[in-house]
């Protein structure tokens, strides 16, 4: 590839990157030092994207190196770009060097910082760094209100993105999927119908990100006739928006509606994914819709398999357990394309408690526990199973059984919204500042309950 200045190296640099050639880039670059021909901040900022392309740390180093010969790594601009493939290689600690030798870093050098934090779960670090940064821009927000959502830090993301608001900074669209997806994880519907009506105002027309972020949301918090209407309203739809739609009736236990919109969806020319495929199984386990689940499993086994991941065997196991139908559950286990793990064996036990099988969820349990002894949950799946049946003794030795092991029960966790504010509660809990009326009127209720049966 000819070449007659730096300027047109990199040009030809980039469009090999492009056409994603990124070993012939390298050695293209290679070809240019050999040259004696010096690259610029642009080539540098240039050829360090290849090396992130090809996850390649030591190629970013040996750049980093080149770069610091030239006298180029105080440059803005190969600073942000070596902090920005540090970050998503995950080396953390050079990345923070790297935006310590920049010389007057700006703020995309600190949002490929603050992105990296997140995403490598340092996120005190990244409200230290985002907090330091003297311009913020969109970017930045989003970065840092993205990454908090990802990281299950709801509560953080939604200060965040108010917090944005009040400094004026206008939220767009790839704000706000990130904003419904923190308020879906609180279970706010309230807080989300205002984040909703902020969509409107900030951007009038919402695209198929923010729809589809919407249909889910209200989904998510129960509320199936704003989903519903949310995705009518949607003038452009994929295979996501479908999803979310068939998703959210299969969490509501609306089996049927779910594989309604799947008929309506494949009338549409869209594919299923393996998404769609796992909403449907999902939607059909709970609705007791069995022969219609395993008969889109084995479609699915027919004409997609690629599509076909452990997560949907297993729902066909728990489909068949919760319907009685171990044997064919047990085949299944035995026909498995791979070797099932625990979570298949869970599923199983699961529909041994519901139908009180104990013979058989005491076999899987010693599976369980060979496979893992420390797995808590199957002690306890097996302590329901014969609570269920009656076997109280039982019951009572596998608790005591947990207790000598020192093993820990994940807490039950419930939470309400009350005047757009969450409250959440653990089982046992008593740290609410109203934590006394609140017991008190539960025993009022339970009072109440109690001589309604009596009276009966």
């Amino acid at each position: 590839m000819p070449y007659r200045d730096v300027v047109s190296a990199t040009a030809a640099i980039g469009a090999l990157i492009r056409r994603g050639r990124h070993r012939d880039a390298f050695v293209f670059f290679s070809r240019v030092l050999a040259d004696g021909i010096a690259p610029n901040e642009f080539t540098f900022g240039t050829i360090l994207r290849s090396a992130t392309a090809r996850r390649d740390l030591r190629a970013g180093a040996q750049l980093h190196a080149c770069a610091a010969k030239l006298g180029l790594c105080s440059n803005v601009f190969v600073g942000s770009a070596l902090v920005d493939h540090y970050a998503k290689m995950g080396a953390m600690r050079e990345a923070q060097g790297a935006l310590d030798g920049t010389r007057e870093p700006n703020v995309v050098s600190y949002t490929a910082l603050i992105a990296g934090l997140l995403k490598n779960g340092m996120s005190e670090d990244a409200v230290r760094v985002f907090r330091c940064m003297t311009e913020r821009n969109v970017v930045s927000w989003n970065a840092m209100i993205c990454g908090c959502s990802q990281a299950g830090l709801t509560e953080e993301a939604v200060t965040l993105f108010l917090a944005m608001c009040r400094e004026g900074v206008r939220p767009n669209q790839n704000t706000f999927p990130c904003v419904f997806t923190s308020v879906a994880n609180a279970g706010a519907l309230g807080l989300g119908r205002s984040v909703h009506a902020s969509a409107i105002k900030f951007l009038g027309k919402l695209d198929v990100f923010v729809g589809n972020s919407l249909v889910s949301f209200y989904a998510r918090c129960g509320s199936l006739d704003d989903s519903v209407l949310a995705f009518k309203k949607m003038k452009q739809k994929n295979v996501v928006t479908w999803n979310a739609l068939i998703c959210g009736y299969a969490q509501n236990g609306r089996g049927q509606e779910a594989l309604n919109a799947y008929n309506a969806m494949r009338a549409t020319g869209l594919k299923p994914d393996n998404v769609t495929l796992l909403g449907l199984l999902f939607g059909c386990n709970h609705a007791g819709l069995v022969e219609e689940g395993y008969a889109l499993f084995t479609a699915a086994q027919m004409e997609q398999p690629n599509i076909l991941k452990p997560e949907h065997y297993a729902c066909v196991v728990d489909l068949l357990s919760r319907a009685k139908r171990f044997e064919d559950a047990q085949r299944f286990l035995e026909e498995l394309p791979f070797e099932p793990g625990i979570g298949f064996w869970k599923a199983l036990i699961g529909g041994c408690q519901i139908h009180w099988n104990k013979e058989l969820a005491e076999s899987v349990a010693k599976r369980i526990h060979t496979l893992d002894p420390k797995d808590t949950s199957s002690y306890i799946l097996l302590s329901n199973v014969y609570s269920a049946a009656g076997s109280w003794q039982s019951a009572s030795m596998i608790r005591r059984e947990i207790k000598e092991k020192g093993l820990k029960r994940i807490t039950g966790c419930s939470w309400i919204e009350v005047q757009d504010k969450v409250h959440v509660f653990f089982n046992g809990d008593c740290r609410h500042p109203k934590s006394d009326e609140i017991y008190m009127m539960l025993e009022l209720c339970l009072d109440a309950w109690e001589n309604e049966d009596s009276v009966v």
